[in-house]
């Protein structure tokens, strides 16, 4: 709507880059953003105005405000990862996945917040602060949370946007951009997106490349897509997805840039539910409104079956052997030498290396160091290394079996639960936390599969729930297609932000024909 918009005059690429940065500004407190890149972000606007006045737009994408978590790299504009380590650099280059959106001529606002180097699932452990859900100010869950007492108020009641993309889950949830980048590396995208009641897609490992994402797990990090509706994920994918020389893990293929289909007719297709994502700890709404989903697949004609993946209640200890064994060894790069964090420590190089990384990392960063090298020691490497591998394969042909047998799609539960407030979510610690909440979605990540976040309902509390759809390899558009008509089904409520807050004036959602 808003590239119409644009083609047909009815707003300028510099009218709209305005609108979201003053946006930006007046929800500042949610803390999505770590940087934002005013003054380039208005200069891509104006070159962007520049040609569609030549009636030469270089595509959809040409003039759309657009935010990317701060673990890719950007040249020119600060990249963080929300660590001590990399406070103030900037890189040489941008990743592949910045240069394509700015080739199509988006308008970079700024980076996100996310947990320190994207290790955690709530977007609270980042130094830059803990980054708060945009529907904790919006009518819907102030009507149904009225504060138990005077004194208890919004401060206290505010909910996590989930993570570790929550900066860009929350940017997009708060109209301050129109679609985001993220990274999925056990659900870091979809979890998000689930609480924070966007579209977050993780796209096939290997379709989209991974060259200046900053690695955190090389097997299993994908760029994530966060948008408000599917069909713009789907313009996002196209513009990002095929082959880079620089990254040897994508695919050979040309990748063609679909227009998603209108479906009428899902009497052909074969939804799978496994079985053993009644996992413990889901909650009995989420639980409803999962056959709920299954009922509505049902009654329009499509093919729902309950199917196994006997291996899933294995991978999530697979996960973290693979994941803290990969964090280790990623995080090696990082000793003061070359760039980022340097320690005054200098009475040996062993020193300054230890100093360096004991007050460039925080505690959840360090903590998965000392365990990957556990992990990795001569004497662990077969029981723990090998071991998860052979079962991470077992989790794989799980999923091929299941497509195997006709299956098309898999419907599942993306969290355990709808957000919880930030008070609620600090009283455990981020390994504990981070084993819950990527318990539905980290094995589409071994697996290396398509999954998408699509947002479903409210709960009781008047927060965003969302179910996950699992596709085929490769198959996106299919996934998509199924999530499009399924997102068209449920008409998914529009967040109404009320904020009146720090500075004086008060935004309150208005439709307008880019906001809709």
């Amino acid at each position: 709507q808003a590239s119409a918009a644009l083609k047909e005059g009815h707003a300028t690429p510099t009218e709209l880059c305005q609108r979201c940065l003053s946006l930006i500004k007046s929800t500042k407190f949610l803390n999505a953003y770590i940087t934002v890149a005013e003054e380039t972000a208005l200069k891509q606007a104006e070159e962007s105005e520049k040609r569609y006045r030549r009636g030469q737009p270089l595509g959809v994408l040409d003039g759309i405000p657009i935010a990317v978590k701060d673990n890719f790299n950007t040249a020119g504009i600060e990249t963080t990862c929300a660590s001590n380590m990399l406070k103030g650099y900037i890189s040489p280059y941008n990743a592949t996945v910045v240069q394509k959106l700015l080739d199509q001529g988006a308008v970079l606002l700024g980076k996100t917040n996310l947990d320190e180097f994207a290790m955690g699932s709530g977007s609270t452990d980042g130094v830059f602060g803990p980054v708060r859900n945009p529907w904790s100010y919006s009518r819907q869950y102030k009507e149904k949370s009225a504060p138990k007492s005077h004194s208890e108020d919004e401060e206290s009641n505010w909910v996590i946007t989930g993570g570790s993309s929550g900066g860009s889950a929350a940017a997009v949830s708060s109209f301050t951009c129109f679609a985001a980048l993220g990274s999925d590396t056990g659900g870091s995208t979809r979890n998000p997106a689930a609480h924070c009641g966007v579209v977050g897609l993780k796209p096939t490992y290997g379709l989209i490349s991974r060259h200046g994402l900053i690695p955190l797990v090389n097997s299993m990090d994908v760029p994530g897509i966060l948008t408000r509706c599917v069909d713009d994920a789907a313009v996002v994918l196209g513009s990002l997805a095929g082959h880079d020389p620089k990254d040897s893990t994508t695919i050979q293929d040309n990748f063609k840039p679909f227009e998603l289909p209108d479906l009428t007719d899902v009497s052909k297709l074969s939804i799978g539910i496994p079985k053993e994502y009644h996992a413990p700890g889901l909650s009995s709404e989420i639980l409803a409104l999962w056959s709920k989903a299954t009922d509505l697949f049902k009654n329009a004609g499509a093919k729902v079956i309950e199917v196994s993946l006997p291996h899933t209640r294995y991978s999530i200890v697979c996960y973290h052997v693979l994941c803290t064994a990969e964090v280790a060894s990623n995080m090696a790069r990082f000793d003061g030498l070359e760039y980022g964090h340097r320690s005054d420590m200098n009475k040996s190089t062993e020193s300054m290396y230890a100093a360096t990384r004991r007050e460039g990392f925080n505690d959840v960063v360090r903590g998965r160091i000392l365990s990957g090298n556990y992990f990795l020691l001569k004497q662990n490497y077969e029981n723990y290394f090998i071991k998860a591998q052979k079962v991470r394969r077992l989790i794989a042909n799980d999923f091929v079996k299941v497509f195997g047998s006709g299956v098309d799609i898999l419907l599942t539960p993306t969290t355990l639960s709808d957000a919880v407030p930030y008070t609620e979510f600090i009283k455990e610690d981020n390994r504990t936390r981070s084993a819950q909440d990527d318990i539905l979605t980290q094995a589409a990540n071994m697996a290396g599969l398509p999954a998408i976040n699509v947002p479903t309902g409210l709960s009781e509390r008047g927060l965003p729930v969302g179910l996950q759809f699992i596709g085929r390899s490769f198959q996106e558009k299919q996934l998509l297609t199924v999530a499009k008509w399924f997102e068209k089904q449920v008409k998914f409520p529009m967040i109404q932000l009320e904020i009146k807050r720090h500075d004086h004036n008060a935004f309150q959602h208005q439709k307008s024909a880019f906001f809709s």
